[in-house]
């Protein structure tokens, strides 16, 4: 765990400043693009203003931070800044619109230049291992996007990196009633394009549970920026809102986890067919 220079832990997601409106990625449903920083290098930012609003990032900050913790590869996260002024030069009014709405805190990881979209069809490569532990993780946050139709997984300098995951945790669009729902089970699970490669999902479990510990994961959600957070009359402040979070990563890795042994039985019946494409590059 890093320290900084006033000996408290460093953040685990740093914050820098984007600088610069690059490339726009219309891939995307909310319309993320390149982002220059301020000394930092260029991050794929998904802006505050999009459509999916801010629980979109949320759920990418609380990924990150997981996958950081527990040693996944994930692009270097970061919470990337804007300015009032930053895009005042980009034409195109949506993007205009989108860049107005996502002034102070928005979510980026690095950029991987030339990365090609992952083909399942013919990247088989990727290690038992490392393929069982993606899936463990997707079906810990509930992401359900990972199948064969949208893979958000990346090849770069010959290894494997997950991308794109802010339609995870998705129990925190609807609030009422969310401790009901943290045993509740994860059937698109049985879609993830992984699964026919990943090894012992019971191993991976128990190689990584444990280093989601109650610490770890306050400071994962001590990460998500107090902007993207509050407005929601299930909690009475910013700090019973973390600790929802909080809660639902601790009971759903620490409860009956339902959620594991569905990943199990799934894997047994076997992965869902899928159509091979075409291998393409993202930017």
């Amino acid at each position: 765990m890093g320290r900084g220079s006033s000996g408290e832990p460093s953040p685990l997601i740093p914050c820098v400043r984007g600088v610069r409106y690059a490339v726009p990625l219309r891939e995307g449903g909310s319309l993320p693009a390149v982002v220059d920083s301020d000394g930092a290098g260029p991050f794929v930012v998904k802006f505050r203003g999009a459509g999916q609003g801010a629980k979109a990032l949320v759920a990418e900050a609380i990924a990150a931070g997981l996958a950081l913790t527990l040693d996944l590869p994930i692009p270097s996260p970061a919470i990337v800044m804007l300015d009032a002024e930053f895009g005042r030069s980009e034409p195109d009014p949506e993007i205009q619109d989108i860049l107005r709405g996502s002034v102070g805190a928005n979510f980026g990881l690095a950029y991987l230049p030339g990365a090609l979209a992952f083909d399942p069809a013919v990247d088989t490569w990727v290690s038992p291992e490392l393929a069982a532990a993606i899936v463990w993780f997707d079906a810990l946050i509930t992401n359900v996007d990972r199948t064969a139709r949208n893979v958000n997984l990346l090849v770069w300098q010959d290894q494997l990196w997950m991308i794109d995951h802010g339609a995870a945790l998705y129990f925190h669009h609807r609030w009422p009633g969310w401790r009901d729902r943290i045993q509740s089970p994860f059937p698109q699970i049985r879609e993830h394009v992984l699964l026919g490669l990943a090894g012992d999902l019971r191993a991976a479990d128990e190689r990584l549970r444990p280093l989601l510990t109650e610490e770890a994961l306050h400071r994962v959600v001590a990460a998500v920026p107090d902007a993207w957070l509050g407005d929601e009359p299930e909690f009475p402040d910013l700090a019973a809102h973390r600790a929802a979070y909080v809660t639902y990563l601790s009971e759903r890795l620490n409860g009956p986890r339902r959620w594991l042994e569905e990943a199990v039985e799934a894997q047994k019946r076997g992965p869902v067919t899928y159509v091979p494409r075409t291998t393409h590059r993202v930017v």
